[in-house]
């Protein structure tokens, strides 16, 4: 399918957001060229985002890798790169917004009390189980110590409308979901309830976490058009959600298909032998590079 294909605009706002916390891979070349073509031809924007929310696993020598791949392979970013560390603030302004609307509830279960209430999740799943809401009424304090903090997703579910107000929301994808979704996608409030469930807002260690930091990230750097991996698919109808709740608007999305080795397994940052700095240090071109994730190996601006 043509995943450069972009709408009749040029206010076209595309981004790139690795996480620092190992080395680009082949996966990560095939996005980012997605997302700048898909610029380029509309002669919008690209921007880079540093996804560097998880100081705890960030590294600086993975940041400045970020850079040098993708110079090296020729995308070049409109503007100074952002660091989504640096907008704890929006994160934080958004998550209270959230609070004040009494949507969000504090959570002290560990991983491991979890993971034995809900069982393990299934082989290929996009995420583990939706978690079971033992702390749901619980009433325990939102500062409290080491506590995690959930969107009371019935409740946010309530706060739009309802269950047929939700239908209405939906959002646009230009490109295909694990199962060929596209279109005008709807939300489904028994796949929110109980496919992503009560999602974590901010972790136990105090971070911002990626469900609400990606959507206040994209609205704060005016994204149009969301370029990722059909792995995050599943998420979208969470990101809609949010979008609606703080009064966001809504870029449309454009999923694309998962890089896999040659025995078909995605690839990982662990997989060394696909990283992009593997592959240079071994005389690999950048057409090369796109050859192999089966691009055209000319790019035109």
């Amino acid at each position: 399918m043509g995943y450069f294909e972009a709408k009749d605009t040029t206010d076209v706002v595309e981004r790139f957001a690795p996480s620092p916390t190992g080395s680009l891979h082949l996966g990560h070349a095939f996005s980012a060229f997605v997302a700048w073509e898909a610029a380029r031809q509309a002669k919008g924007r690209f921007y880079l985002r540093v996804d560097d929310l998880d100081q705890t696993r960030t590294r600086s020598e993975h940041v400045e890798s970020i850079f040098e791949d993708l110079r090296w392979l020729g995308l070049h970013w409109d503007g100074e790169a952002m660091f989504a560390s640096q907008q704890r603030n929006r994160h934080n302004q958004a998550l209270q917004t959230l609070i004040d609307r009494d949507l969000v509830y504090a959570c002290q279960c560990s991983r491991k009390e979890i993971e034995a209430a809900v069982g393990a999740p299934q082989e290929g799943a996009d995420h583990p189980p939706a978690y079971p809401g033992m702390c749901r009424d619980a009433q325990i304090e939102l500062d409290g110590p080491s506590v995690a903090l959930r969107l009371n997703m019935a409740r946010a579910i309530d706060a739009l409308g309802g269950e047929a107000k939700l239908e209405e929301l939906g959002f646009d994808e230009l490109g295909e979901g694990p199962a060929g979704e596209t279109g005008h996608i709807q939300l489904s409030a028994a796949s929110l309830k109980h496919g992503l469930g009560d999602i974590v807002l901010r972790r136990r260690d105090g971070m911002i976490a990626y469900h609400l930091a990606v959507v206040v990230d994209d609205w704060s750097q005016q994204i149009s058009h969301v370029t990722r991996a059909c792995d995050l698919f599943s998420s979208t109808p969470v990101h809609r959600l949010i979008q609606a709740l703080l009064d966001l608007p809504t870029p449309l999305y454009r999923h694309h298909r998962i890089i896999r080795d040659a025995s078909g397994r995605r690839l990982a940052k662990r997989d060394g032998d696909m990283a992009l700095s593997t592959l240079r240090s071994q005389g690999v071109s950048p057409a090369q590079i796109r050859e192999l994730v089966g691009l055209p190996s000319i790019v035109t601006e």
